[in-house]
């Protein structure tokens, strides 16, 4: 069946009342956990997955891509109104955001912002419906040697994005392969670091990790930051603070830098490991630097604004072809969600969309209609959600901490799997602490029994030799993209050194022909 079929068999199964209730239930908690500082799409995604247990699989995957996607938008909220983001994409929004909620604009920001979610995440979502069959398409013919080389430029691209030292994120994506390796091991049987607990048996269990690293890892860093110690945000958003609709000409601001901020997302949200954070600061300097007047940036460009909205939400769409066509999640809010497809019984990868239609396409559907839901709920609930941020965090971080217990113990009933949760929550407040990266650790965790079943695959088709990885042209592509990734760490220093020599003489010279002409 065609693309179009598939797509409205898949809005089809969306419209029933049951998945439009969680579609809508979703975006609604998305945007509270977004709104929430200190949380954000990962953490929200990883308490509330064991809630899930027990729901149709269609129906428990609109409500959390609902969540995700909804997350997004609900961090830009704190980041305008209280300078504080709900997450690190949500960071250009505070430079811009705030200074124009300090001029009394917060309205028009929080709809453009909407406005350009909106926009990125409609585009993007058509761009996901066309390019997701045929990458999984192109997939189907990947081998184990293919799939082992794609985890390793995944987790490539984790070491060389993770901050500004690669070492810290080297760190990061061992400490999750290490969790990984816990268990039976797949080629000999024996025990691996089980310690004699048959709970370890069949390794540390993914959402444990997730819901202490994201959940509590977050709210002991805040904590630690002092974070119970502020009141309540004082914070007055209605027409009598300011004009609550943009201007026609912050529209005009608006249209292009969300044009361009759609495209460059999508294709960042597609490479694993660069994910929303890094689309929207690549934007955001990519609108400063085309700007007319770039000294606005930091006082309230809407620009400035509009285009890494657009970017981050495009992004997290984007993240979403790796997951359904190869079973790589391109961010750790996806690494999440492909906890969730294993939880289900699902495999994502090439076959997902030809095994699993119903489903494959459900998700892609509801991200339509979630997207149009987002965009209404945003624009007439924003006083609403901005009334999240006046709760104290001493009073949101123990009831989060409960949730986290509670939500880990709901799913195989497990005390040892909370003591794991609350293990881990400690390990990523150090992790924060310390420049690591608990998302890269979690995305490592897992992959990393992939890598280690493809490789094993791999030798053994091979008889032991490496040759394998050389015998195709995808492999060949593949490895070629490694080496680059491998250099980058270099060449972005060395070519950054070059250019600031070569600038003074270039200035020189442009000052002579102006002074000659």
């Amino acid at each position: 069946m065609d693309i179009f079929g598939n797509l409205v068999n898949g809005i089809a199964g969306v419209l029933t009342p049951t998945n439009l209730l969680f579609l809508c239930v979703g975006v609604l908690v998305g945007m509270f956990v977004g709104a929430i500082p200190g949380l954000g799409p990962s953490a929200g995604l990883a308490i509330l997955l064991p809630l899930t247990f027990g729901l149709d699989p269609t129906t428990a995957i609109i409500m959390l891509a609902a969540v995700y996607y909804g997350a997004m938008y609900g961090g830009t909220i704190t980041s305008v109104l209280i300078n504080t983001p709900g997450d690190s994409a949500s960071v250009p929004a505070t430079l811009e955001g705030y200074p124009l909620a300090r001029q009394g604009r917060a309205g028009p920001a929080l709809i453009i912002a909407a406005v350009g979610s909106f926009v990125a995440g409609t585009i993007a979502v058509v761009i996901l419906t066309i390019a997701a069959p045929l990458m999984a398409g192109l997939a189907s013919s990947f081998g184990p040697p293919e799939l082992f080389l794609l985890i390793v430029i995944g987790l490539l691209t984790l070491v060389v994005l993770v901050g500004r030292n690669w070492l810290r994120g080297l760190l990061s994506v061992v400490l999750g392969f290490a969790i990984g390796t816990v268990g039976i091991d797949v080629g000999g049987g024996q025990q691996r670091y089980t310690f004699g607990s048959t709970e370890l048996i069949n390794g540390v269990d993914f959402i444990p990790v997730a819901i202490g690293l994201f959940g509590l890892g977050e709210i002991l860093w805040t904590l630690y930051r002092g974070g119970h110690r502020e009141g309540a945000a004082d914070i007055t958003l209605s027409r009598r603070s300011g004009p609550f609709w943009p201007t026609r000409q912050e529209w005009r601001e608006s249209r292009g830098p969300i044009l361009r901020g759609t495209p460059l997302g999508f294709v960042l949200g597609v490479i694993p490991g660069a994910g929303a954070t890094v689309a929207s600061l690549i934007s955001y300097s990519m609108e400063k630097g085309l700007s007319k007047r770039p000294d606005r940036f930091g006082k309230g460009a809407m620009e400035g604004l509009a285009g890494p909205e657009a970017a981050n939400n495009s992004a997290s769409t984007g993240a979403m072809v790796p997951l359904l066509t190869l079973g790589i999640p391109g961010s750790a809010s996806t690494a999440v969600l492909l906890g969730g497809f294993l939880m289900w019984g699902l495999q994502p990868g090439p076959l997902l969309m030809r095994d699993n239609p119903d489903f494959a396409w459900g998700l892609i559907a509801s991200m339509y209609l979630g997207n149009v839901m987002l965009l209404v709920v945003n624009i007439f609930c924003i006083p609403l959600f901005a009334s999240v941020t006046r709760v104290p965090f001493r009073t949101l971080a123990p009831l989060i901490i409960v949730l986290c217990a509670f939500g880990t113990f709901a799913v195989n009933a497990s005390v040892v799997e909370v003591g794991i949760m609350f293990v881990c929550g400690v390990l990523g407040f150090f992790m924060r602490m310390y420049g690591l990266s608990p998302a890269a650790t979690v995305i490592a965790l897992v992959l990393g029994p992939i890598a280690e079943e493809t490789l094993r695959q791999s030798l053994l088709v091979s008889g032991g030799g490496l040759g394998i990885f050389l015998e195709r042209t995808p492999s060949l592509i593949l490895l070629a993209i490694m080496a680059l990734l491998l250099a980058a760490p270099a060449i972005g220093p060395a070519s950054k050194r070059a250019f600031t020599r070569l600038s003074p003489s270039l200035r020189k010279k442009d000052s002579q022909e102006a002074t000659r002409d």
